[in-house]
């Protein structure tokens, strides 16, 4: 049988050949760890869907992040579980707050890691929804104004990073506008540019107490069969001053991930979210796959389509696994 000259097999034969000519890498510096705060003193209560994920108090969750830091992993994303829930979500913004008590708290133990924050209504309002309610409808307008107020609150508190997860149109652009008013232009926006109305989102609603008690959010969250529509989502927040974009879910969505990293130079973000987490953690209980090869295939999987940060339940695992431990 005649070859050819060129056979794909000779830089496979050694685990040092195939990592010389390896064409995507995972670093600990591409991995986000999303944090479930609560009220409360030495809380540390698990999520049944989502093995190894705890609702934390402040005290937990700055031990939490004193552990993330020491991994190596450079940024932390917060949500919030407040005491109380409302109509208007107003526990949201108040300076005592659970995620403004953690930021503060976390910022003084661990001044280097970076604090993202969720910036959203669904964990505060009663009804669930992530906007403010007209009728049954959640009105798109107004709501930009609590979400300023929202993303302000957490700038304040010491927050690096806001992340509006909500979906609501203009909501960048108001965000932005509130920031540099109030002086925390430096303060980046993380846009949850790309988010879709997935089922893939049960788990966190368990861990983060927040699903709609009626309807669904398929008003505002982005139809699944959808892509051109995803560039267009991503470049109106471009416009209005994003300086990372994020597409959510990230497995089911490597092929968006991709087109937005082909269309746009910004910073590009993935969210592994709980569904996909809790996939991989119920199947390796059961014996049907390794969890440690999968769970970080999926995450070089997330990175070869293009997203430089990953925010991953997964992180400190895998923070364990790239430091040989």
């Amino acid at each position: 049988m005649i070859f050819p000259e060129y056979r794909p097999r000779r830089l496979r034969r050694t685990e040092t050949l195939r990592s010389m000519v390896r064409e995507t890498d995972l670093s600990i510096r591409n991995l986000i760890y999303p944090l479930f705060i609560c009220p409360g003193k030495k809380v540390r209560n698990p999520v049944s869907s989502m093995p190894g994920v705890f609702q934390l108090s402040v005290d937990e969750a700055v031990k939490e992040a004193e552990e993330v830091a020491g991994l190596g992993i450079p940024a932390i994303i917060l949500f919030g579980l407040p005491e109380k829930k409302d109509k208007t979500g107003s526990e949201a913004w108040s300076k005592k707050g659970v995620v403004q008590k953690a930021i503060a708290a976390i910022k003084k133990a661990v001044p280097e890691l970076v604090i993202i924050t969720d910036v959203c209504l669904c964990e505060y309002t009663s009804h669930g929804h992530c906007g403010l309610l007209k009728g049954e409808a959640v009105d798109n307008d107004s709501t930009l104004e609590v979400l300023a107020r929202v993303a302000v609150s957490h700038a304040q508190a010491g927050a690096d990073i806001v992340a509006p997860s909500d979906m609501m149109d203009g909501r960048v652009g108001r965000i932005r506008e509130a920031l540099d008013e109030a002086g925390f232009s430096m303060v980046s926006i993380m846009s949850y540019a790309v988010k879709y109305a997935s089922s893939f989102y049960g788990p966190f609603r368990e861990a983060a107490e927040c699903a709609p008690q009626f309807g669904d959010r398929k008003s505002y969250q982005m139809d699944p069969g959808n892509s051109n529509e995803a560039i267009r989502e991503a470049a109106l927040d471009v416009e209005e001053g994003a300086d990372i974009l994020m597409v959510k879910p990230a497995l089911p969505y490597l092929d968006i991930i991709r087109r937005l990293r082909e269309e746009f130079t910004h910073p590009l973000a993935a969210y592994q979210v709980s569904g996909e987490y809790a996939m991989i953690k119920a199947a390796a209980e059961r014996g049907w796959l390794s969890e440690e090869a999968v769970m970080m295939e999926s995450l070089v999987s997330i990175r070869r389509a293009g997203a430089v940060l990953i925010l991953t339940y997964f992180a400190k695992q895998a923070a364990r696994l790239l430091r040989g431990e």
